[in-house]
């Protein structure tokens, strides 16, 4: 019991200090804060179909059955499109009285009963012809077909390693660009900063640029090229396009500038 109160006592006396160190995160002496940026469009190679079943009778049996009805249905349409067999995701059943609200008056309609479907399809085509094949009731209704990419945690390490080079290059031709010297590196971190100079995270730009600030020179901002909004995966089988998906990693890095 000792030894936890002196490590509570411990705490409780280092939690100022972290604090001021958080607040004085930047150098005093003069330096430049840049933005890294990389980004890359990849086609998704993976689609994520997604159903909602509902019922809601006076009966909880008819209401149970119904979904069980159509969750069997659905689950051999996963089979019959090729749905990778170990994604099929489903939920259990939800029970509960259902009521609404007539002339202020709380007015019990019966049993709701619910349940979530989902699988993943590696192929376009068998995704329209799940959807094709599929009959949407007031009971069984597609709530969303959500892309992705199998190789999106190797893609961001490759983003990582490209933005914190353009921070690297960024810093080299402003620091150019002004006559000084680079000196080392400060800091780093993926996490846009919140400080005094009245750039806050929700204000860097998400687009293809650097943005660089020195606290002994005016701010800089190199343009690029925007990218182009990526194309929305529309609901319903015929109009289901292959759209891409975009990765974006930001790296900020703070470098002193050499006296």
């Amino acid at each position: 019991m000792k030894q936890l109160t002196r490590w509570m006592l411990a705490a409780f006396f280092a939690s100022p200090l972290l604090a001021v160190a958080q607040v004085n995160s930047l150098p005093s002496q003069p330096h430049l804060l840049v933005k890294g940026e990389a980004e890359r469009e990849v086609i998704p190679d993976r689609f994520t179909v997604k159903l909602a079943l509902e019922a809601t009778n006076q009966s909880p049996d008819l209401a149970r059955t119904r979904v069980q009805t159509d969750a069997t249905s659905v689950l051999t349409a996963f089979a019959q499109h090729k749905a990778l067999s170990q994604s099929v995701q489903a939920s259990t059943l939800s029970i509960e009285p259902e009521y609404q609200y007539e002339n202020d008056r709380k007015v019990f309609k019966g049993t709701k009963v619910e349940r979530t479907l989902s699988a993943d399809f590696s192929n376009l085509d068998d995704v329209r012809q799940f959807l094709a094949g599929l009959k949407t009731t007031q009971s069984l209704q597609v709530s969303g077909i959500v892309p992705a990419y199998t190789k999106e945690a190797e893609v961001r390490a490759e983003l990582k390693r490209e933005a914190v080079e353009r921070t690297r290059s960024s810093a080299r031709q402003l620091a150019s660009a002004y006559g000084v010297s680079l000196g080392g590196l400060y800091t780093i971190s993926e996490v846009a900063p919140n400080f005094a100079y009245g750039i806050q995270a929700g204000t860097w730009r998400n687009e293809r640029r650097n943005f660089a600030y020195s606290n002994s020179l005016d701010a800089v901002q190199v343009s690029g090229s925007r990218a182009a909004p990526s194309p929305m995966v529309a609901p319903i089988a015929e109009s289901l396009e292959a759209g891409s998906l975009t990765f974006t990693e930001n790296i900020y890095a703070v470098f002193l500038i050499a006296q």
